[in-house]
Order: structure tokens, then C-alpha cells, then sequence
């Protein structure tokens, strides 16, 4: 398995325009991803907002659905998030996300966020599994 984090952001888009996204695989079910709080991720109280967090959990759980089946394109039905901590300018969060099932359309995911070593966030969150589509370029 890989041992370092890879940039997951190297194309235009939001996750790069928002700072990027690292990401390694831990295990057959098992994915780590990683970022560091900038200016641009706080709200007005200093802290995280919270679309930001529920980005990066979309982004990072989602990189893993689209990883665990093949490579194939994975969309977002459902992504329940529980908000527990905050997080401030500088903090690293560390997000790990674990494959609680995979069938022929469905991925099922549990995800948290820890910073500082405190849970931040927890989530669980279901993706479908798209067909390709020929002369299309699919990240993650």
C-alpha cells in the first residue's frame, strides 16, 4: 500500500482552487486523505466553515468509492455529517474513510476528521457507481 500522501488536486477545479486534497490508500477498504486550514476555509467566528469540511469529506470519501470499484465515476446520493470540533487557521486535518460495502451500483462509506488528535467531524455516505463514458477524463 502507498505509504505517502499523493496531491489528489492537480486539474482546475474546486478542491485545487480551495487548497487541494491529499490522499493515500491504507488498506483494500481503507483510505487516509489530508489538508491544511487556510485563510480562505474560515467563516467569520475564525473558524472552519462548515461547507469546507463537508467538501473535503465529499472529496476525500468520494476519491475512495472511486478507487474501491475499479476506478470507476462515482457520484454522491447521500452524505450524513456530524460536526463535533473546530478546527483554526494553520490546523492539518486528517480525514479516514473505510468501504463498509461495495455492490454492483452502491458504494457505502463511514468517514471521520481528527485534528490535533480530537474527532472533528464523522460521516457515512453512499455513492453510485456511474459507467464510463468513452473520451471522458476521471479524476481521483
Amino acid at each position: 500500500m502507498k505509504k505517502k500522501f499523493e496531491q489528489l488536486s492537480i486539474k482546475p477545479g474546486f478542491m485545487k482552487h480551495n487548497g487541494g486534497l491529499f490522499f493515500k490508500k491504507i488498506s483494500k477498504n481503507e483510505y487516509e486523505f489530508s489538508t491544511k486550514i487556510n485563510k480562505n476555509h474560515l467563516n467569520a467566528a475564525s473558524i472552519t466553515h462548515g461547507g469546507y469540511i463537508a467538501s473535503i469529506i465529499d472529496a476525500g470519501a468520494g476519491t475512495a468509492a472511486h478507487r474501491s470499484c475499479g476506478s470507476q465515476p462515482c457520484v454522491t446520493i447521500s452524505l450524513d455529517i456530524k460536526f463535533m470540533g473546530t478546527t483554526r487557521l494553520g490546523d492539518k486535518i486528517y480525514g479516514f474513510t473505510k468501504i463498509q460495502k461495495i455492490t454492483k451500483t452502491m458504494v457505502f462509506i463511514i468517514c471521520h476528521l481528527k485534528s490535533k488528535n480530537k474527532m472533528i467531524a464523522s460521516a457515512s455516505g453512499i455513492w453510485k457507481i456511474m459507467k464510463k463514458i468513452p473520451g471522458a477524463g476521471y479524476g481521483g
